[in-house]
């Protein structure tokens, strides 16, 4: 999660479907590198989602931050360039789109 004092006012939406046969490295990849990159930039994992039925995107994660230029800062830099470069080799319909913070669930 995040630090006591921080208080959500921005988003990362991050949504796909992970790619057969890749969900072991997968995880690897965002448990040890993505989160702790973010974390490290000032944007913290509030939420990851699992969507099992329906026509959407099976995994949602919800980064947040109080302050956007930390945000924008981080999708501009050349580590979250190679950050999403390797995300995108194990996920399909990859979406991304940055948000007001509006709670907990995001659609």
């Amino acid at each position: 999660m995040f630090p006591t004092r921080i208080v959500p006012e921005y988003s990362l939406l991050l949504r796909y479907d992970i790619r057969p046969g890749v969900h072991v490295p997968y995880f690897r990849f965002v448990r040890q590198e993505l989160e702790p990159a973010m974390r490290e930039s000032g944007i913290y994992l509030q939420d990851a989602w699992h969507v099992a039925y329906g026509s959407y995107p099976e995994r949602q994660m919800d980064f947040v931050t109080d302050n956007l230029e930390k945000l924008i800062t981080m999708l501009h830099s050349p580590r979250w360039q190679r950050l999403e470069e390797k995300l995108r080799s194990y996920v399909d319909n990859y979406d991304r789109r940055v948000t007001r913070y509006m709670g907990i669930f995001k659609v």
